[in-house]
């Protein structure tokens, strides 16, 4: 692999086979039939593993804080922010139109770049291996503010991003009561995950209690 095989030593991952990484580092558009898909499925399972047990030893927040912090941790956002830092952008093999469209710096792309080598490296050494490298590149990520104290509608926002949901819909479903004392009840809904209602004294503030009872509830 050259330059890419030297890269990627230098980053902690084993390469035994190269066939295996060429894979990892493929996108679609190359019209290669082996491309990093398959891998970057498995790679998503082992990167959401490795960060909650990380943030799960690290004995902070309940349990609506740990999966705020674990959806910011593993966005796609995330993901294409760490595969810049390592230079993954370098090393993506695309199809002539999509590196000219620019999409060895897409987000999309560099995501699922970054999760396709971890899963490439669970198949070469195992879990804790790979656990081994989210744990040297997402040390900064996971040691500053990344997913905290977040507005819960931020959260919940990037909360169905992270998860690639449609984004979340408020509606209005109760306005009652004397303006000077009003009650606004608002309904928050995300498509084929669920819905909740949350009863406020301003519909913003409705809105806001909403954001945080779903997120308590399916985040």
């Amino acid at each position: 692999m050259g330059a890419t095989g030297a890269w990627l030593e230098r980053l902690g991952f084993a390469i035994r086979d190269e066939a295996l990484w060429i894979e990892a580092l493929t996108h679609g558009s190359t019209g290669n039939a082996r491309n990093y898909e398959r891998l970057e499925f498995l790679g998503d399972r082992v990167l959401g593993l490795s960060i909650a047990d990380w943030l799960y030893g690290l004995k902070e927040g309940n349990e609506g804080e740990l999966a705020q912090r674990l959806n910011a941790l593993v966005s796609r956002q995330m993901c294409a922010a760490i595969a810049r830092e390592i230079g993954a952008s370098e090393h993506v093999r695309l199809g002539r139109q999509a590196r000219d469209a620019g999409a060895e710096d897409s987000d999309n792309v560099l995501g699922d770049i970054m999760e396709a080598m971890l899963g490439a490296s669970f198949l070469e050494g195992g879990f804790e291996q790979a656990r081994g490298i989210v744990h040297r590149l997402w040390q900064q990520a996971v040691e500053g503010h990344a997913g905290r104290a977040k507005h819960p509608k931020s959260a919940l926002q990037e909360w169905a991003a992270g998860c690639r949901r449609k984004p979340p819909e408020y509606a209005l479903v109760d306005r009652s009561g004397p303006d000077h004392a009003a009650s606004f009840t608002v309904r928050v809904s995300v498509h084929n995950v669920g819905e909740v209602e949350a009863t406020a004294g301003s519909k913003q503030d409705a809105e806001t209690a909403a954001a945080r009872l779903f997120m308590e509830r399916f985040g």
